[in-house]
C-alpha cells in the first residue's frame, strides 16, 4: 500500500514528488517511459526563475529528478496503462504491475497534436518533426516550414534560424495568437517569413522531405512550396485516455478540477497541463505541482486520523 502516487514526471509530477518527499509520505512517481514530459523536447528555457542566462528544457528537468530524488521520492520509468479510481484503495495498473494508493496525483500532462495529412505520417523522422531540440540541427543552411501561430511555433522557429537558411512560418489565419514578445521577435527576424491564411494539405517527398502543399483558406487554391523539414507546432491534446469514466473531463479533455487541485474522486489530485489549457508554462505547472502535493498530505491527514480515531474506538 502506497500512501500516495504520482503519475507523470514534468515540472507538475516533479514537484509534486519534491513536496510529497519533503513531507515524508514517501511518493512512488511512475514517470512513464520517457520521463520530463515536455520540456524534454524544450530548447532554451528564458523565463524560469532563478536561471538567468538561460537553461535547456532536459537539463531543467534532470535537476527536477535529482532533486525529487534527494528527498526520497521513488521513481520508476513505467507508463500507467489503467486505473480503476471506483474503491478504496485506489488502483494504479502498468503492465507489468498493478499498485494500491490512499491518494493520486494525475500528471500526465498533454501530447503534439499532428496534422494528419498525407505523407506526416510516413515521413516522421524522414523531415517530419515536432521538436526544434531534438532535430533542428539536422537541417543545417536547409529551408524549414513551420506550421502554427502560438508561442511554441514562433520559439521553434526562432531556434530553429540557427539552423536553417530560411524558416516559413504556415498559419491558417492572419494574425498569430502568440504573445506580443514572441510575435515582435519572429516578425523582425530577417530569417523569418510568414503565409497567411494557408493550411498544409499535403507532405510530400518519397524518402525525405521535400516539399509542402498550401491551401490558400481565402480564395481555395493550392501551391506547392519547397522545403526540407516541416515542423508541427499547432497545439496539444491532454494525456487523459486512462482517465475516462474514471474522472470528470471537460470538452476538450481536460481533467476538471472544481476546487482547487482536488477532481471528483476523493483522495485524487491534478496538476499541470493535464488540467490547465490556457497558461501551459513550466513554472504554473510547478506550482500547481506544489499546490496538489500539499492538497493531498492534508488529505492523508485528515484521512489517517479518521482510521486512527477509529481504531481507538
Amino acid at each position: 500500500m502506497e500512501r500516495i502516487i504520482i503519475i507523470g514526471s514534468g515540472p507538475a509530477g516533479l514537484t509534486a514528488a519534491i513536496y510529497a518527499a519533503r513531507a515524508n509520505l514517501h511518493p512512488l512517481v511512475l514517470a512513464g517511459g520517457l520521463y520530463g514530459g515536455q520540456l524534454m523536447l524544450t530548447t532554451d528555457v528564458e523565463n524560469y526563475p532563478g536561471f538567468p542566462e538561460g537553461i535547456l528544457g532536459p537539463e531543467l528537468m534532470i535537476k527536477f529528478r535529482e532533486q525529487a530524488e534527494r528527498f526520497g521520492a521513488r521513481i520508476e520509468n513505467v507508463d500507467v496503462s489503467s486505473v480503476d479510481f471506483s474503491k478504496r484503495p485506489l488502483v494504479v495498473r502498468t503492465d507489468d504491475a498493478a499498485y494500491e494508493s490512499k491518494a493520486v496525483i494525475v500528471a500526465t500532462g498533454a501530447s503534439a497534436r499532428w496534422l494528419d495529412v498525407p505523407g506526416e505520417e510516413r515521413l516522421r523522422g524522414r523531415g517530419v518533426s515536432s521538436c526544434a531540440t531534438c532535430d533542428g540541427a539536422f537541417f543545417a543552411d536547409k529551408q524549414i516550414v513551420v506550421v502554427g501561430g502560438g508561442d511554441s511555433a514562433l520559439e521553434e522557429a526562432l531556434f530553429l534560424t540557427r539552423f536553417g537558411k530560411r524558416v516559413t512560418i504556415v498559419h491558417r489565419r492572419d494574425k498569430l495568437r502568440a504573445s506580443k514578445i514572441m510575435a515582435d521577435r519572429a516578425r523582425s527576424h530577417p530569417k523569418i517569413d510568414f503565409i497567411w491564411n494557408a493550411a498544409i494539405e499535403e507532405v510530400q517527398g518519397e524518402t525525405h522531405v521535400t516539399g509542402v502543399r498550401l491551401r490558400n483558406l481565402t480564395d481555395g487554391g493550392t501551391a506547392d512550396l519547397h522545403t526540407d523539414a516541416l515542423f508541427v507546432a499547432i497545439g496539444h491534446t491532454p494525456n487523459t485516455a486512462i482517465f475516462v469514466d474514471q474522472l470528470d473531463l471537460d470538452e476538450r479533455g481536460y481533467v476538471v478540477s472544481p476546487d482547487g487541485s482536488a477532481t471528483n474522486v476523493d483522495g485524487v489530485f491534478v496538476a499541470g497541463d493535464v488540467n490547465d489549457h490556457r497558461y501551459r508554462q513550466a513554472i504554473t505547472a510547478a506550482a500547481a505541482g506544489c499546490r496538489a502535493a500539499m492538497d493531498a498530505e492534508k488529505h492523508l491527514e485528515a484521512l489517517e486520523f479518521k482510521v486512527d480515531s477509529l481504531a481507538r474506538l
